[in-house]
């Protein structure tokens, strides 16, 4: 190993575009990790937002009043201590129509603790919605609420917002909880339903922790917990999670390409060094190393080019991923891609993973020219001075 690491040092890797393409494809490689990161992070985020990760709410209906549950169940801690649930947030949302002028509109009023600032009756509207409606933030919103009789409220907008789903007839107002607990004529303790937030929960993790919950209410010995329902946000929007799980098929395509992209281009590399340096094989080869060594040698001078361009691409990488971050500065349709913009997220694990997987994968494939070493005989390429 000392012979080998003297020698190695002796010789310079000369391939300079195999190193810059190996540089750009480890690049390529850290942004797609980063940006499907970002992705799942921002819509995950975003439809935690609107229905939380896991919904409990009541079986029965109450027709066009809501039906209230208790806000704090026997069961709280049972869910609590389950791992990856983080909190069990209160919601009372009921459905209203809004009026602008001759606009009509229908919405969902969706009251959370500490969800809208400002005083008085206070709502912060869909970015949509204030399209459709002409309204923005400082004017009133009038919103009724049809049930056994219509009641009327006149709102303030404090705010305007982006959903993830914003389709026409699924737009959300953001009001105050106690606000629409008063609307419905309950008191603190009740809600129309609770939202159970999960942390950093996969579409399985996620309809995991959702049987574990309807297992502890259905076998609850208290009446009012067994006709309550349990419901996730994969199980509730499925059409997202798969566009995420395409997603991650896409990065490990681009994994696979920029690994072969950058190993052939280090293969034709390491070719050239060893057209180059025959004469210095067969002299190895006349001093008694075997062809195995000297090929685990040229490899090592190899896997050092890579290395540094490794290194070079994920720097590159993580400055772009830190001008994105910060300026948002490519941006998307919201119709397309649920969000206005490319989100950018750095898992540790997953950039560690990727580069390990791929500097792997460029080494074993430069073995390939390696072997052609045992082919080359001392006595015809060792010159005689």
């Amino acid at each position: 190993m000392v012979v080998d690491s003297f020698i190695s040092r002796k010789i310079k890797f000369k391939g300079n575009i195999a190193a810059v393409a190996t540089a750009v494809s480890f690049f390529v490689i850290i942004v797609a990790v980063a940006v499907s990161s970002g992705f799942r992070h921002s819509i995950r985020d975003g439809v935690a937002a609107m229905t939380g990760d896991i919904r409990i709410t009541p079986y029965v209906s109450g027709g066009q009043d809501p039906v209230p549950m208790p806000r704090h169940l026997p069961s709280e801690d049972k869910i609590l201590a389950i791992p990856g649930v983080v909190e069990i947030v209160p919601v009372v949302s009921r459905a209203g129509i809004v009026k602008n002028g001759e606009i009509v509109h229908g919405v969902i009023v969706k009251g959370t603790p500490d969800q809208v600032g400002g005083d008085g009756l206070a709502v912060s509207i869909p970015h949509r919605l204030a399209e459709i409606t002409g309204l923005q933030a400082g004017e009133d919103l009038t919103t009724y609420f049809v049930g056994e009789k219509v009641r009327a409220r006149k709102f303030h907008i404090t705010a305007e917002h982006r959903d993830i789903i914003e389709t026409d007839d699924n737009l959300l107002v953001y009001a105050r909880l106690e606000d629409m607990q008063r609307l419905n004529g309950w008191d603190s303790t009740s809600v129309s339903q609770l939202e159970v937030k999960v942390k950093n929960a996969s579409p399985k993790v996620l309809k995991d922790i959702e049987a574990h919950i309807g297992y502890i209410l259905s076998t609850s010995p208290d009446e009012d917990e067994n006709g309550l329902y349990v419901i996730s946000s994969a199980r509730s929007y499925p059409q997202i999670f798969d566009w995420l799980g395409l997603l991650d098929v896409n990065v490990l395509i681009v994994l696979i390409l920029m690994t072969l992209v950058a190993g052939f281009n280090m293969i034709s590399g390491l070719l050239v060094m060893l057209l180059r340096d025959i004469p210095l094989i067969g002299t190895l080869k006349a001093l008694g190393m075997q062809d195995r060594a000297i090929g685990r040698l040229f490899v090592r001078i190899g896997a050092e080019a890579v290395l540094k361009g490794m290194l070079i691409g994920n720097a590159l990488a993580f400055l772009f991923c830190l001008i994105q971050g910060t300026t948002h500065l490519i941006k998307l349709d919201p119709a397309n891609y649920f969000v206005s913009f490319v989100p950018v997220h750095l898992p540790f694990w997953g950039i560690l993973g990727a580069d390990i997987a791929a500097f792997a994968g460029i080494v074993l494939l430069m073995w390939l020219p390696a072997l052609s070493i045992s082919k080359i005989d001392p006595a015809e390429t060792v010159k005689a001075d």
